[in-house]
């Protein structure tokens, strides 16, 4: 009985070091001094969005002259978009402005992380990109971790297109693949229900995933593809990882494809 008991208490100390360390597993964010200054090559201006008292969402507008629409990236649970921007070529070379926004805590983006406020965060961001470019020119754009942000946003809104790069089904298929053991539906504060949210979107969604993907295997894609397979376009990138679409010459083509349409 003695050694059930301890049992029994070990698991549960396990569960509550998952539930107050949990964030250093999701998010690995690279922060900035509020007076770095970001230099490119390509046309570029510096935005900040004051969602609330304390609470401030730094951002990067690559724009081009008489842009055919504009991408909003949001991006993977690591680094800021200091590193993220080099991504945005693979738009604006198309003829796209690309504004690439920083989550709570990551780059210069400030406020305390939860779920619910890093969602109002990108629907606050939305809003204000909404008063100055018209909605059906705006594409959302989700990699990976932002996958569930760029989902929830087309759902509760009128974009063009939903683009997703390499996303999950829901933040708890991704955490139960790893401590199967724990009880993530009670215990992680991060849900992020995809599955969820794209039932409700309306626009057509494009996924694009790698066959070789570890991290989150293609066959999230391919169970979030079929809730609507006429509206959900699933392109596969024969021989991908996770991290590494861009370097295949078909992940570009399908961009460009994407975008002209």
């Amino acid at each position: 009985m003695t050694l059930l008991i301890y049992i029994i208490v070990g698991y549960l100390l396990l569960i509550l070091v998952a539930y107050l360390v949990q964030e250093r597993f999701i998010f690995k964010p690279e922060k900035l001094a509020q007076d770095f200054e970001y230099k490119y090559e390509a046309p570029f201006k510096e935005l900040f969005f004051d969602v609330s008292p304390g609470v401030r969402i730094n951002g990067l507008h690559f724009y081009v002259n008489q842009p055919k629409g504009l991408i909003l990236y949001f991006h993977g649970n690591s680094k800021s978009i200091k590193g993220w921007a080099k991504y945005a070529r693979d738009f604006f070379r198309f003829q796209y402005d690309v504004v690439l926004v920083d989550y709570r805590g990551f780059g210069k983006s400030t406020g305390k992380r939860s779920e619910k406020e890093m969602l109002a965060d990108m629907q606050f961001v939305y809003e204000t990109l909404k008063n100055k470019f018209e909605e059906q020119h705006i594409l959302v754009y989700g990699r990976s971790l932002g996958s569930g942000f760029a989902t929830k946003i087309a759902a509760d809104n009128s974009p063009r297109y939903l683009i997703l790069d390499a996303p999950y089904f829901s933040f708890i298929k991704v955490a139960k693949r790893f401590t199967p053991f724990l009880p993530h539906q009670l215990t992680l504060r991060y849900k992020l229900q995809t599955d969820q949210w794209i039932k409700q979107v309306n626009c057509h969604t494009y996924i694009i995933h790698g066959t070789k993907d570890w991290l989150i295997p293609i066959k999230h894609s391919e169970k979030l593809q079929q809730f609507n397979p006429h509206k959900i376009t699933l392109i596969r990138i024969q021989g991908g990882a996770h991290n590494n679409l861009p370097s295949f010459p078909e992940y570009h083509s399908f961009i460009r494809d994407i975008l002209q349409y």
